[in-house]
């Protein structure tokens, strides 16, 4: 090993405050920023932690590190490896192997006609739909990739004419796009970066301004959701990518507008990451004013950007600033069943469970949590923050609430049933 290299947690017995040194670094950040991200922590505070000075911390402030630093494991930051617990890496669908054989393949000799770009778009609009409306939504959609990313690459090599070719583009990143929400959260963030490098890359060569952008949403998505190190990175293609779409606004398309306000809300759920509320904000005004451009009863396939889901945005942005009474005041407000999307409404329900824990309701959070399985439990199984509620609630002083929280721990896979 390079004598510059950071150590491996698991090569041998280190404490926890050498586990947590290590995990921050390798995620670039700051002990300043670390700290301020745990609930208002000092960078001394992480500092004695890391050197021991500090006994381990308990339980909900060690889930809170496991959150802002996105372990795999629970272990990974404890060293207990007798009963390790995924938390924002799932546990890795059944389909995942096939999906990425398919990903990863590079058949060069073919006699097999492709099928027409028509077809291919037919069938990416039936799997967005059925994501939409399915409860097993990673099910549904990992049994069509397989075979959707095969034809949508021989199309793209059958292509002759620079207009089919195109059109070809733009169809196989969608296929990434769609590859994108089956792969993000499971074990392989090296194939999740390949499924997004690939789309922004099919994207550029469609030259089709809504492809693009929903290329680079996801790309940003992908830099944001990699730590604080990556922030500025996904600032970065969020800006670029709306420097190119805001001059086509006055006479763009529903989904070109629709794409547009979704990075611009992108910006702001960054900025509410970094905690700059101001900025979190504005971002979320100036696409809600995007949103309602759009017709009443529009919603984006890719990104659910819609009129419906800027109470949603709202109580994403009030819950990243870790701010519980903004949080349940927008949840309020938001109308949960303007959601069509069976995902997406799930992923708003751990949303407003996050703002409940946070404001120091946790029987309405763990309702709500319940609520969201009831929606999509392929959702909450692979939402980390969900996760990390109900694993904190199991140790709670309540024998209710901690006989509640174990059924759903069951329920998600989390404890033995």
């Amino acid at each position: 090993m390079p004598s510059d290299a950071s150590p491996d947690p698991y090569a041998t017995p280190i404490a926890f405050g050498q586990r947590l040194k290590i995990l921050r670094t390798r995620r670039g950040m700051t002990r300043a920023q670390l700290g301020g991200l745990v609930d208002g922590k000092t960078a001394s505070w992480v500092r004695a932690v890391e050197e021991g000075r500090l006994q381990t911390p308990k339980l909900v402030t060690i889930l809170r590190l496991a959150e802002v630093l996105r372990v795999r494991d629970l272990s990974e930051l404890t060293g207990d490896q007798s009963a390790p617990v995924a938390l924002f890496t799932g546990p890795g669908h059944p389909r995942l192997r096939a999906v990425k054989d398919a990903i990863d393949a590079f058949p060069l000799a073919t006699a097999r006609p492709a099928p027409p770009t028509p077809h291919l778009q037919a069938r990416l609009a039936r799997a967005w739909a059925a994501r939409h409306s399915a409860p097993n939504h990673r099910e549904v959609i990992g049994a069509l990739l397989p075979d959707l990313i095969r034809d949508a690459r021989l199309t793209v090599r059958q292509a002759d004419r620079t207009a089919e070719r195109r059109a070809a583009q733009a169809a196989l990143s969608e296929v990434y796009s769609l590859s994108q929400f089956f792969v993000a959260y499971q074990p392989d963030a090296p194939l999740l970066w390949r499924v997004a490098e690939r789309g922004m890359v099919a994207a550029q060569e469609s030259e089709d301004p809504h492809t693009i952008g929903v290329a680079a949403w996801l790309t940003a998505q992908a830099h944001r959701d990699s730590g604080p190190g990556h922030y500025d990175a996904a600032d970065a293609v969020t800006a670029e990518a709306l420097r190119f779409l805001t001059p086509l606004l006055p006479e763009a398309s529903d989904d070109v507008l629709a794409i547009t306000g979704a990075l611009t809300f992108e910006a702001g759920y960054t900025a509410a990451r970094r905690r700059e509320t101001g900025t979190a904000w504005r971002y979320w005004d100036e696409a809600r004013s995007l949103a309602e451009r759009l017709p009443a009863d529009y919603y984006h396939p890719v990104t659910s950007f819609s009129r419906a889901i800027m109470g949603a945005h709202a109580v994403t942005v009030a819950v990243e600033l870790r701010s519980g009474g903004e949080s349940v005041r927008q949840a309020t407000a938001s109308d949960t069943t303007a959601i069509p999307s069976r995902p997406r409404r799930a992923r708003h329900r751990i949303e407003e469970a996050r703002g409940y824990h946070l404001d120091g309701q946790p029987d309405v959070a763990l309702d709500t949590l319940a609520r969201a399985h009831e929606a999509a439990p392929e959702t909450i199984k692979y939402n980390g923050y969900a996760k990390a509620i109900v694993i904190e609630e199991t140790e709670s002083k309540s024998p209710e609430r901690r006989r509640r929280a174990s059924e759903l721990a069951a329920r998600l896979g989390l404890l033995a049933v």
